[in-house]
């Protein structure tokens, strides 16, 4: 895969990393400062939360809201709950009980660090902060409702959380591109899909421009899932920082294992062409094709 360097240009770099660190600041206001008692519960929150993500979801947010012609600020908060819902999935997914990794984003995993009870705690702990993030920092109560819904639903057993289920239960049985393709949707997909979803909402959209935006969520969600696959064959420990080839130890059904290596990438490129197709003529459509590249090309 490219470099990401040969993928981004100034005007995305420039927007990533401003966003980033404008989403970082927002999340240090949210949480609860690492002193507050119990203070073990708050320190393993800011360490796996700050442990270095690049902020995909709450950054796709924000960028919907302003192709949707809204103001960035009124989705900061959705955003930010967009991230603590991630980061408690991760927290979870490193767990004994279902991947058992030891090392995330280049650290110790929670359970590593805090040990088994506190991350699963620090893990729940995430997720219901998010609701109440959206729930009294959004000021428009339908908005605010219409957000929670859509998170709701996207994580929820009819999404990542039915996901995870179905990924543990795959583990090792007959690989079925149709099975794989219904995990990436609901595991990952689903909640990248919601992140473009509720900057609409928050922009208060039309019907028609959340459903375009939601689209181009699914499509990038599902190119991300395929990359992450592919990365997890061909990259290394160092570069991901999580352990690498864990899929094919852990014997899981992924787009490499039904559709070979060159399979797969085809099959990235067309989600990313298939979310690039349905975004034009928005505003900022040059970023939105933009970020979906990146996603393509990322090399972590």
């Amino acid at each position: 895969m490219a470099k990401r360097n040969d993928v981004l240009g100034p005007r995305l770099t420039n927007f990533m990393n401003s966003r980033r660190g404008r989403v970082d600041k927002a999340m240090d206001g949210l949480l609860p400062p690492a002193k507050t008692s119990p203070k073990r519960l708050h320190e393993a929150l800011r360490y796996s939360v700050f442990a270095g993500g690049k902020r995909i979801r709450p950054i796709l947010c924000l960028l919907a809201c302003r192709a949707a012609g809204g103001r960035e600020a009124t989705a900061m908060a959705p955003a930010c709950s967009l991230e603590f819902v991630h980061t408690y999935s991760l927290i979870h997914d490193d767990l004994p009980s279902m991947d058992d990794d030891d090392f995330r984003r280049g650290k110790l995993t929670s359970h590593k660090k805090f040990g088994e009870a506190t991350a699963i705690l620090a893990g729940d702990a995430l997720l219901t902060l998010a609701f109440e993030v959206i729930s009294t920092r959004v000021k428009d109560p339908l908005r605010a409702m219409s957000a929670c819904r859509t998170l709701s639903v996207a994580i929820g057993t009819l999404g990542m959380v039915g996901g995870q289920v179905l990924d543990i239960e795959g583990e090792g049985k007959r690989i079925t591109r149709k099975k794989v393709s219904e995990i990436h949707r609901l595991k990952t997909g689903r909640l990248i899909e919601a992140s473009s979803t509720m900057g609409a909402i928050m922009a208060g959209a039309t019907r028609a421009v959340e459903n375009r935006l939601s689209r181009y969520g699914a499509m990038v969600g599902l190119a991300f899932q395929i990359v992450d696959d592919i990365l997890d064959e061909e990259g290394s420990t160092q570069v991901l920082g999580k352990t690498s080839g864990r899929d094919r130890e852990l014997k899981k059904m992924t787009y490499p294992s039904a559709y070979g290596l060159e399979g797969a990438r085809r099959a990235a490129k067309e989600a990313v062409e298939s979310a690039c197709d349905g975004v034009t003529n928005l505003e900022q459509s040059g970023l939105l094709v933009d970020f979906a590249r990146l996603i393509l090309h990322r090399n972590a």
